[in-house]
């Protein structure tokens, strides 16, 4: 656990651990798990004072496992992040309203050969022929009748060979 210790409440406004949930499909069972999608860092929010920022900084790194701020050395001052860099960390994170996606910890690349295991087409083989990650869809040619015909499934209603 993070112990802030001496640091005041008015410095440190909030600290976040970014976390995202992940789609994993085990034993034909779908579970979704939080994952740290920025292993090692935390997201702090400070408003540092214009006298005596470096004691608060040096309190901060002093803290067991922190190393540093991010793209700075021990004698500058921290630069916030841009506000669109946090709003899209905080969003990925389920933080602030906005186009949450699940991701699926199994990836897919075109050529892979995948069995259909969910809905109208359960059970075919076939090869991925594309991938579109934005819509969590793939383009499957599966053998129908003797013919190689073009399948549209979702993620989650597939599994590698």
């Amino acid at each position: 656990m993070l112990e802030l210790g001496d640091l005041s409440p008015d410095v440190v406004l909030d600290v976040q651990i970014p976390l995202e949930d992940v789609v994993e499909v085990k034993d034909g069972k779908r579970r979704v798990m939080s994952k740290k999608f920025l292993p090692g860092y935390i997201l702090l929010e400070l408003d540092l004072p214009d006298i005596g920022w470096k004691s608060v900084c040096s309190a901060i790194r002093r803290i067991a496992g922190v190393t540093g701020f991010v793209g700075t050395n021990p004698s500058e001052r921290p630069r916030p992040i841009s506000s669109d860099e946090a709003k899209g960390l905080l969003r990925k994170s389920g933080e602030v309203k906005g186009e949450k996606q699940l991701r699926m910890k199994q990836t897919f690349s075109v050529g892979e050969k995948v069995k259909i295991i969910e809905g109208a087409f359960a059970s075919f083989t076939g090869t991925i022929e594309e991938v579109n990650l934005e819509k969590n869809k793939l383009r499957v040619m599966v053998q129908i009748f003797g013919r190689s015909t073009p399948v549209e499934v979702d993620l989650l209603q597939v599994e590698k060979i």
